[in-house]
């Protein structure tokens, strides 16, 4: 009986592999009988069906063979090739491995509501069938996008026209998009500190970009008001990195800024979400429907890997919208946006959303604990939004030396200044911690760690 150790990510693979080494190898030999789906899958511990998906590779490869009524042989291999020895993959050097991650914040694979989505997966495959083949409108599927209009007025409070939404494939397809609408020689203001992917995107699309400095109230208003900016990219909310939500008063004066110098405002809502204490705040889309981009992705709320986001364009830009895109496809697949409309509109996403804010409710309280439990001093910036807060060490020599120190205890994490775009002072020796992707007790752990 053949017997493999199996990855448990990815078990069919991984004993489609085993076998076809086997055969190549030469310890399974050419009209060899396997063993039966049945038998192998019990010896290993999996299914039939993980054992029926590796024999059916192996089969259209033309490594075995199928005998009606008599089960899965060997096929006859070149002995030459068959010598051949295996080629070694060789890992990348200079990635250091982690413990702790605090710097992704990759919501936890067990989060994601796998049941939920595969019923409503299978449920889309009965009711659309064929239509799932169809080119999908340049704008995106109008149910989802219905949807996220419904939801959008129960979450923010803002009333959008469906057709104003652009559905994507992630925050920077739509950054592109947005490129192209307002044209490559407006000049661009972005956040400093700021998500890094934000600027190289619009330098990769040829877009100019100016530095904006961040305080406590957000992007430096006065700052902006001086600038030749175009296009401000900003998120009020809850800015990432330091965290700093941007009150009334200044999104008030961003707005009257926009009208004056017809100018647009790009709101990143990322994470708008997970406000922790109390109510969402109110988007600037709400307050400035005519100046404001709105932009948001599900990879917070869902999956990294579920590339999908939606902006909510003003009417004059959804019009040049049409204009440059109508006769190009969505590149999102109308199975997924299907199966994302369902999740939304049979309420089953505010559900998740729900579960999720609880569950991060009690890692934040841990991460929140396990900072003062150290015997060192350090400032905790918190404004209850988002899945990441920010830490300061007084005392550290540096932020070289707080990175070391981390890394030291198998702990990945970054610096405020490692989120610069520009040089600039008044970030130093201020950590970021990310705990979106921790799990219960994670935290404890990691400041025993410093406890040592």
């Amino acid at each position: 009986m053949l017997t493999y150790n199996l990855d448990a990510k990815n078990k069919y693979y991984s004993l489609y592999r085993h076998i076809r080494g086997d055969i190549l190898r030469g310890n399974l030999k050419g009209g060899q009988k396997l063993p039966s789906k049945r038998a192998l899958a019990s010896n290993l511990s999996v299914s039939v069906i993980t054992v029926q998906t590796a024999y059916e590779q192996l089969l259209a490869e033309g490594y075995i063979i199928s005998v009606e009524r008599s089960g899965y042989f060997v096929a006859d291999v070149d002995a030459r090739f068959r010598a051949a020895p295996p080629a070694v993959i060789k890992e990348e050097s200079g990635q250091q491995k982690y413990k702790f991650d605090l710097v992704s914040g990759s919501p936890r694979a067990e989060l994601f509501p796998f049941s939920v989505w595969a019923r409503l997966m299978r449920s889309v495959l009965s009711d659309e069938g064929e239509h799932l083949l169809e080119r999908v409108p340049c704008r995106g599927d109008l149910s989802l996008r219905r949807e996220i209009a419904a939801y959008l007025y129960r979450m923010r409070g803002v009333t959008v026209d469906p057709s104003r939404i652009v559905v994507g494939a992630g925050a920077e397809y739509l950054y592109g998009i947005i490129v192209q609408l307002l044209g490559r020689d407006k000049l661009f203001a972005v956040e400093n500190p700021g998500y890094g992917k934000i600027y190289s995107t619009y330098n990769l699309y040829g877009a100019r970009c100016v530095p904006i400095a961040v305080g406590p109230n957000g992007a430096d208003v006065t700052q902006i008001e001086h600038s030749s900016a175009h296009i401000l990219h900003i998120s009020p909310s809850h800015q990432f990195p330091t965290g700093a939500v941007m009150p009334v008063a200044e999104r008030v004066r961003l707005i009257n800024w926009a009208r004056s110098q017809n100018a647009n405002i790009i709101e990143d809502d990322y994470d708008s979400e997970f406000r922790l204490t109390g109510k969402p705040l109110q988007s600037m889309l709400g307050l400035c429907p005519d100046r404001v981009i709105y932009i948001n992705t599900f990879s917070k709320s869902l999956a990294p890997s579920m590339r999908m986001g939606y902006m909510v364009l003003p009417p004059d830009l959804s019009d040049n919208f049409l204009k440059l895109f109508s006769k190009s496809a969505n590149v999102v697949p109308l199975f997924e946006q299907k199966t994302l409309a369902a999740m939304i509109g049979e309420g089953h996403f505010e559900r998740h959303i729900n579960r999720l804010k609880n569950y991060y409710r009690a890692i934040r309280g841990e991460v929140l604990a396990a900072i003062a439990s150290l015997s060192f001093p350090a400032q905790v910036n918190d404004t209850g939004s988002g899945l990441h807060i920010t830490v300061r060490f007084p005392a550290a020599p540096s932020d070289e030396r707080i990175r070391a120190e981390a890394a030291r205890r198998g702990i990945n994490v970054r610096c405020l200044s490692d989120y610069l775009i520009s040089p600039a002072k008044g970030y130093e020796k201020t950590a970021v911690i990310n705990y979106g992707g921790l799990e219960r007790g994670a935290a404890a752990e990691i400041a025993a760690l410093f406890h040592e």
